[in-house]
């Protein structure tokens, strides 16, 4: 008899240990909706990221007169940004970058107002997602380096400053490598949230 209480208790004991099926339920569906929603908002601020950096780098044109002592003549040089691939790189990779966001952003959206539908394709972002960090972070660091070189220059190989004559051009691509480093971290918030949210399925 006494066996049978204990037994009898001990199962009490632990349905009230365990949660319900349908709170736990409930709570998943809650934290789902919550990680979708904080998807949507980083990968928008992705696609202004990109587009912001483009956009800055692409009109930090500038061009300075130039007179010769020996000869009064007037020389003009521009300082734009394809002269430097480093700088093509960067732009290319926040173009697409920028692109990409636009799909992913569109498509979370979607997957938030109805939830279930594309939840395989939400779930191979995380791969372009890791591609295009690597990219970008690689397009900030050869720019950020290229934009140090013109503000500091390099005594030990004769490498100029050009700052101090191509002000506005070079406060264009430090802002430019600023918001992009900016987008680098943004990805890296997506990386961490795919993979948390995709650990949270794995069936424990």
């Amino acid at each position: 008899m006494a066996s049978t209480v204990t037994v009898e208790k001990v199962a009490l004991e632990h349905e009230k240990a365990e949660p319900p099926s349908e709170a736990k339920t409930s709570a998943d569906a809650v934290a789902t909706k919550y990680f979708s929603l904080v998807e949507v908002v980083l990968r928008f601020l992705l696609f202004a990221s990109a587009l912001v950096a483009v956009v800055v780098l692409v009109t930090s044109k500038q061009t300075k007169g130039f007179m010769f002592p020996p000869f009064p003549m007037l020389v003009t040089r521009t300082a734009k940004f394809n002269h430097s691939p480093a700088l093509i790189y960067l732009v290319a990779a926040l173009s697409v970058t920028g692109f990409y966001a636009i799909f992913s952003t569109l498509l979370s959206f979607y997957s938030l107002l109805k939830p279930g539908c594309f939840t395989k394709a939400l779930s191979h972002l995380i791969i372009l997602d890791v591609l295009l960090l690597g990219i970008v972070a690689s397009a900030t660091g050869a720019s950020g380096g290229v934009a140090y070189i013109g503000l500091k220059g390099n005594s030990h190989v004769g490498w100029m400053k050009v700052c101090n004559v191509y002000g506005k051009f070079c406060r264009h691509v430090g802002a430019s490598v600023a918001i992009s480093l900016f987008g680098s971290i943004v990805l890296v918030l997506l990386v961490l949230l795919s993979v948390y949210s995709l650990s949270k399925k794995i069936p424990k």
